[in-house]
């Protein structure tokens, strides 16, 4: 059997746990399909998706120094249909952004914008939205410890 990082097999699933499910694909070699490779949907209970003694396809993700397998049910689906999503355009929007103002900057020095795409996972889009969240309450702390510091003199 060839057991590499990206090749897809047919396994059974003999344990399922609240983080994901342990697949078997040959005698005495498994690995853990964690929860968010289960589906191309959010998966919030993985008994919903899987029960044990199913049988799946898996993908070989990677095999780490331990011999242990990271497998992917849905890296072995075909790939879902993409859908075009743009945003209803009202009444005299151009589909411009309006003009940076002058001067000092809203986003932080470091800031780097991600790439916005249709296809990045939730998982993805939560890291940079807490990622923004984070920079912007740096920025309003900043602002109100100057602001308490003018203050006390």
């Amino acid at each position: 059997m060839n057991l590499e990082a990206g090749s897809i097999l047919a396994g059974k699933v003999t344990g399922i746990t609240k983080f994901g499910a342990f697949v078997t694909v040959a005698p005495g070699k498994s690995g853990l399909v964690h929860i968010s490779e289960i589906a191309n949907t959010f998966v919030n209970n993985v008994s919903d998706f899987l029960t044990e003694g199913q049988e799946v396809q898996v993908k070989v993700l990677s095999i780490d120094e331990n011999g242990r397998l990271n497998l992917s049910i849905k890296a072995a689906l075909p790939s879902p249909p993409k859908k075009e999503h743009q945003e209803p355009r009202r009444s005299g929007q151009s589909g411009r952004r309006p003009a940076p103002s002058q001067g000092r900057s809203q986003q932080p020095p470091d800031y780097v914008p991600m790439r916005q795409s249709a296809d990045a996972s939730f998982e993805d889009k939560l890291k940079r939205f807490m990622q923004d969240s984070d920079s912007k309450m740096a920025g309003v702390r900043q602002y109100s410890e100057k602001k308490t510091r003018r203050r006390s003199r």
